[in-house]
């Protein structure tokens, strides 16, 4: 029991040096960061809470969900080199705040965790082109409708005389948002179809493009405006019919006050029309401008944004994770029997576990319970923690690596225990570990693309941004293939530079 005391106080330190540090910096972050002021301006809101309206009067800050690669109804636009979210629904979040007397913060995310955050209470409303439908009034409350709109498909423009009606798509390849209603109506109106879910429209029409898919089921504005910014792509009416309330905002079960707060701003934007009066030509108009001169060049600063909050993740995550690693590594290797069993089964179930899942437990599972917990933190211990499982396997087997003579050795000479691992054990373990550590290293740096699925501005979330607003798939992503190898080579070299001084030291 003599080891134990200290092995848990460092445990206890690790825990808040990752604690502490992160949520100081995630504050310090978020004003530059709409992703991070998104996650970091939603506090406790209980889902049947009469005085939802009063308390985020109290905050001044309605926190939107949204996915913003929905032309017109959102998408982003580059405005003196940042992120500024356009279309006639952004329009219809401004006026809601305008209405509520607070700032707008919008948390843009895949469509597809867009009610999670919802029912975690990491957004006060979605607004996402949204269809009311009798299986989502299951799960959260919606306002009055504001919007509706036909389903069409967008197909290759070279396949305009082999698709003409949902029938020619029969045993075909149809893609669709997941998530989305569009999803649930290939399946039921097209026979035998080979159905493909992304999460992201961009990423679909990629699909398209790359003919992945034969065709995209969505909105009838949304498919316009893609046909209409891309000569290669075309467009043209479904006729399925949809049952479907139209397009509204969705809030938590039973959070009725915010419901009619949102009612009567959507019975005012009804009444004046402004959605097909005011909004949706504004959207038209910076879709119609940003095409003639939009480049993805010009977007150079996302791209930085991302390789930014990319390092940040990976050099913190990095420093957490060999705290982490090590720590466990010395508790697998303890002969006490509940440090080792902890040790074991921290390794064994990170490791047993995607850290996709991880990520998203962490950000909406705990972060239902500590809603001040931003998007940047979050991400980051789910990172650090995946990370210390592998690299405790790395320390573990460095260690047993060396010839148990080393130690009875250093012991005959005189030293102690300690004195044993700091200058014998330890250094010649991490010499021998240290092109597996650097390849971890390498795989975190990568990995850490993951986090954007909880809306994390890093270099994967940024490349989806610009996929978006520039219309265009494949050149985004090869920029990104390119920065991301840049990384990684430097890193290596790096890595290398340190592994040759070691060698040179023995």
């Amino acid at each position: 029991m003599k080891h134990l005391k200290p092995l848990l106080m460092l445990f206890i330190l690790c825990a808040s040096l990752i604690l502490a540090p992160l949520n100081a910096f995630a504050a310090a972050s978020s004003s530059s960061s709409s992703t991070s002021s998104a996650s970091s301006s939603t506090t406790n809101t209980t889902a049947g809470g009469e005085d939802s309206v009063q308390r985020i009067k109290e905050k001044g800050t309605l926190v939107v969900g949204t996915s913003a690669d929905y032309p017109p109804y959102e998408f982003t636009t580059k405005k003196n080199g940042k992120t500024e979210y356009v279309g006639f629904e952004m329009d219809v979040a401004r006026q809601f705040a305008k209405d509520l007397g607070v700032k707008l913060v919008i948390k843009n995310m895949d469509f597809d965790s867009l009610l999670v955050a919802l029912e975690s209470h990491k957004v006060d409303t979605v607004i996402a082109g949204m269809n009311i439908t009798p299986e989502r009034k299951k799960s959260v409350d919606f306002s009055k409708p504001y919007y509706t709109g036909h389903k069409y498909f967008l197909i290759n423009k070279a396949d305009k005389n082999k698709y003409k009606s949902v029938k020619d798509f029969a045993g075909q390849k149809v893609g669709a948002q997941n998530g989305a209603m569009e999803y649930n109506l290939v399946k039921e109106n097209i026979p035998n179809v080979q159905e493909k879910g992304l999460a992201k429209i961009s990423s679909l029409v990629l699909a398209l493009q790359s003919h992945k898919v034969n065709g995209v089921l969505m909105d009838e504005a949304t498919a316009k405006a893609y046909a209409n910014n891309n000569s290669n792509l075309i467009t043209f009416n479904s006729h399925i019919k949809i049952q479907s309330g139209g397009i509204a905002m969705a809030f938590p079960k039973g959070d009725t006050s915010l419901e009619a707060a949102a009612n009567q701003t959507v019975a005012k934007i009804n009444k004046e029309d402004l959605i097909n009066k005011k909004w949706i030509p504004q959207a038209s108009q910076y879709m119609k401008s940003y095409k003639k001169h939009n480049t993805v060049a010009s977007y150079w600063t996302f791209f930085a944004k991302g390789v930014e909050y990319t390092l940040i993740i990976t050099v913190i995550s990095v420093v957490f994770g060999f705290l982490l690693g090590t720590l466990f590594a010395l508790m697998r290797l303890s002969q006490n029997k509940l440090l080792h069993g902890i040790a074991v089964c921290y390794i064994e179930f990170i490791r047993g576990t995607p850290m996709l899942v991880q990520i998203m437990f962490v950000y909406f599972g705990i972060g239902a319970v500590i809603q001040s917990l931003p998007a940047l933190v979050a991400g980051i211990i789910a990172v650090s923690v995946n990370s210390g499982a592998y690299v405790a396997e790395v320390i573990r087997s460095g260690i047993q690596s060396l010839p148990i003579g080393q130690t009875e050795a250093a012991r005959s000479l005189g030293m102690t225990k300690k004195q044993t691992f700091h200058f014998v054990i330890l250094p010649q373990a991490m010499r021998n570990i240290w092109p597996a550590l650097g390849n971890e290293f390498i795989t975190l740096l990568k990995d850490s693309s993951l986090v954007s699925t909880i809306g994390v501005g890093e270099l994967m979330y940024q490349t989806q941004l610009v996929q978006a607003d520039t219309y265009k798939g494949v050149l985004p992503l090869f920029i990104t293939m390119i920065i991301y190898f840049v990384l990684t080579f430097t890193l290596t070299r790096i890595l290398n530079y340190f592994e040759g001084r070691m060698k040179h030291a023995h």
